[in-house]
């Protein structure tokens, strides 16, 4: 542990980022998605990028291991894909409210032409 920590700061701030780590390999992992062509690339690039995450898994120096996050966000900043694959029907999709409800003030009748017929 760091000297002018408490165990109770260290292990919270440890906690936090183990968090910042997880989720920065899980938006990584899913941008390597975005640049890999076939799935047999992905799987290389996923590989490789799980090797850099665990060349530095053994680092106990919480200075240190913010550092390397800073270092692995600004690295994901830089090499994100410009046009990242968004399913369809997800909001940011193609189909994504394609058909929206009809603006206030317009009825629309489904029995038309049988109104009167009982």
């Amino acid at each position: 542990m760091s000297g002018g920590l408490s165990s109770a700061a260290y292990f919270a701030r440890r906690a936090a980022q183990k968090e910042r780590v997880r989720i920065l390999y899980r938006r990584a992992l899913k941008d390597t998605l975005n640049w890999a062509v076939h799935r047999h690339i992905f799987y290389r690039d996923a590989s490789d990028l799980r090797e850099k995450f665990n060349a530095n898994q053994d680092v106990e120096d919480v200075d240190r291991i913010d550092k390397l996050i800073a270092h692995g966000e600004s690295e994901y900043d830089k090499w994100r894909h410009p046009d990242p694959y968004i399913v369809p029907w997800a909001p940011g999709g193609s189909k994504f409210c394609r058909n929206p409800t009809p603006p206030a003030g317009i009825e629309i009748v489904y029995n038309y032409g049988q109104e009167d017929n009982p």
